[in-house]
């Protein structure tokens, strides 16, 4: 389906963490690695303002729906409905209950070294028999990514979870991911690390369920966010109401 010029898999998160699993652990090994990433309002009003985005996006093998946003708009807007929000700070809990079982194996690439040594620790904790096979964090350039790269590779996880925000993420996923070819899928994860280190704090319930974690997050920092949405917000819902189906 179609939300704000997007194609977003109806999935709710518990399929998409089966899926994302057993698609990390089936596809061919020596070739690239898969490529699953997530869109909210801000994601939407990027690519409605950036062709450039919007074509990163476009090359992603699944998008999930991670703001609230775009499941009311499904509701109002669409043949068919978004079951639930998929937001990747909740999805990795998924994915990581099913891979102590299941076997596949993570690793956690992004934020600082801090702040993915600490996400780490948390989930090595939460998830004791969950196989993270390594971390690093995300700034890394030249030789020194490279080399990161050959070593991730070598390691070939089934998950590589990049936490660099948008649009790092999809540039990383363009212009690496021929170096990862061992690798199952990466899964773009924005603010995951330091959600899990505890650097940030998810909104409550409530506003989650109003499609207004965006302004808990403004509240937290205002000085960084306060222009961004009030930049992106009225973009995002315009891009809703025009290019939803």
């Amino acid at each position: 389906m179609t939300v704000g010029g997007l194609p977003i898999a109806v999935l709710d998160r518990a399929d998409a963490a089966r899926m994302m699993l057993r698609a990390a652990r089936e596809h061919p090994r020596g070739d690239r690695p898969l490529a699953y990433t997530s869109a909210n309002g801000e994601v939407l009003a990027h690519c409605d303002r950036d062709d450039a985005i919007a074509a990163l996006f476009a090359e992603a093998d699944q998008i999930v729906a991670d703001g609230q946003s775009l499941v009311l708009a499904s509701r109002l807007l669409c043949r068919v409905s978004l079951p639930e929000r998929v937001a990747t700070t909740d999805l990795f809990h998924d994915a990581a209950r099913l891979a102590e079982t299941g076997g596949e194996r993570f690793y956690m690439f992004g934020a600082t070294p801090h702040h993915v040594e600490k996400a780490v620790d948390v989930a090595r904790a939460a998830y004791p028999q969950l196989d993270v096979v390594g971390f690093s964090h995300g700034y890394l350039e030249g030789e020194a990514l490279f080399a990161k790269l050959a070593q991730i590779d070598a390691l070939a996880p089934d998950v590589l979870w990049l936490g660099l925000g948008v649009p790092l993420e999809q540039r990383f996923m363009r212009e690496h991911g021929h170096r990862l070819p061992n690798v199952g899928m990466i899964k773009t994860s924005g603010g995951l690390f330091d959600h899990l280190a505890g650097k940030t704090r998810r909104a409550p319930l409530v506003l989650q369920h109003m499609s207004l974690e965006w302004l808990w997050r403004m509240m937290q920092e205002p000085r960084r966010l306060a222009g961004r949405y009030l930049a992106t917000n009225p973009r995002a819902l315009l891009a809703m109401l025009r290019r939803s189906a």
